[in-house]
């Protein structure tokens, strides 16, 4: 026997026989002449309970170390894990780390905002202190700390938030009264939706990606912004908010640019999906929507375009990826597209219809 646990093996054995022999399971007689007897086979499983944990092990364990067991987990890294079993929804809530941060930067009395990034604003360097006195006026400002914060928000759950962070994190080492407003729009805002939660549900067991991108809405550096976000069981999984390295001249160009960072993160994802075995298909090409139609003809066609030869090369792996089968791109319109709020800021009601798609909602 090579297992690990030969020894436990051996000593559940002996105690099988044991209390076979005790019981009288059998009775020992002669072997008769011409007579094979059938011999005897073992067969290990280990114990489980009713909803699968190893119960002889976990036992074993309890004799050696100070443990118990605590049940189903409730949080994990500051974030609730809220189970619904009538309607078969898992979601992730951090209301308790919203309220902890609006106290600590003294916003939990404040007024709720109705959105977080005010339709047709835009931050730019220009706005950032320019007379000693603004400087020392801003040091008293703790603008660092609340984006921070605001950031790991957005990487758990919030990903509602993505744009209006990645704006306002680009002004830490100098922000200006402006770019305050903003951080503190974006607090307001979460103390209004504070009870949202990243839900996910027991449909739609397929990976869906989405691509958008601004163009040149920066001002200081004229780049564009990439934006992705990728779904599973009605919620969003992964989504991204990061500035192109290159200048792009047209929002083709843009949106070709972000749809191929996005099909190497759809690799990724594939191929860690394939690994836990928990999703179904993933043999299967995974569909990244992109409301663009120049951008998804050159991901598709692998001749040159006469406006697309300046395009660094490394931004046509999308092709290969494309022609492997590993993803396929499909236009879509953008009312559609569930990146679009991470592209630029929205009205109310714009804004509210794209929440549901991203599985965030309060129960």
């Amino acid at each position: 026997m090579n297992d690990v646990d030969c020894d436990q093996w051996i000593k559940a054995m002996d105690l099988e026989m044991e209390s076979m022999y005790s019981n009288s399971v059998w009775t020992l007689v002669d072997q008769p002449n011409d007579v094979k007897p059938i011999s005897c086979k073992w067969i290990y499983k280990r114990k489980r309970d009713q909803v699968g944990h190893l119960t002889d092990i976990k036992k074993w364990l309890a004799t050696q170390f100070q443990m118990k067991d605590l049940g189903n987990a409730q949080y994990v890294l500051g974030n609730q894990i809220v189970r619904n079993r009538k309607n078969k929804t898992l979601a992730m809530s951090q209301t308790s780390y919203i309220d902890k941060m609006l106290s600590r930067y003294k916003m939990q009395n404040s007024k709720k905002g109705l959105l977080l990034y005010r339709y047709g604003i835009h931050l730019s360097k220009e706005q950032c202190p320019k007379t000693p006195q603004e400087v020392e006026d801003m040091s008293n400002i703790p603008y660092a700390s609340p984006a921070e914060s605001l950031m790991y928000a957005m990487l758990c759950t919030r990903s509602d938030i993505c744009y209006s962070v990645e704006i306002v994190s680009r002004y830490q080492s100098n922000p200006g009264r402006d770019h305050w407003t903003v951080v503190k729009n974006i607090l307001k805002y979460l103390r209004r939706t504070k009870d949202y939660m990243l839900v996910y549900g027991s449909r739609d067991l397929i990976l869906t990606g989405y691509t958008n991108s601004d163009f040149q809405t920066d001002k200081d550096a004229r780049k564009s912004t990439s934006r992705s976000v990728f779904t599973l069981n009605e919620g969003a999984v992964a989504w991204r908010s990061i500035k192109q390295s290159c200048i792009t001249d047209s929002i083709v160009e843009a949106k070709y640019v972000v749809a191929c960072e996005a099909a190497k993160e759809a690799v990724w994802l594939k191929k860690f999906l394939t690994d836990l075995e928990v999703v179904p298909n993933m043999d299967l090409p995974i569909t990244l929507y992109c409301d663009n139609s120049g951008a998804v003809a050159n991901s598709r066609e692998p001749r040159s375009h006469k406006q697309g030869k300046h395009i660094e090369q490394k931004h046509h792996l999308i092709r290969e990826i494309v022609h492997r089968g590993d993803v396929t791109i499909t236009k879509i319109s953008f009312e559609q597209n569930m990146a679009d709020p991470f592209t630029k800021a929205l009205t109310t009601k714009v804004f509210e219809s794209h929440l549901h798609g991203l599985g965030l909602s309060s129960l």
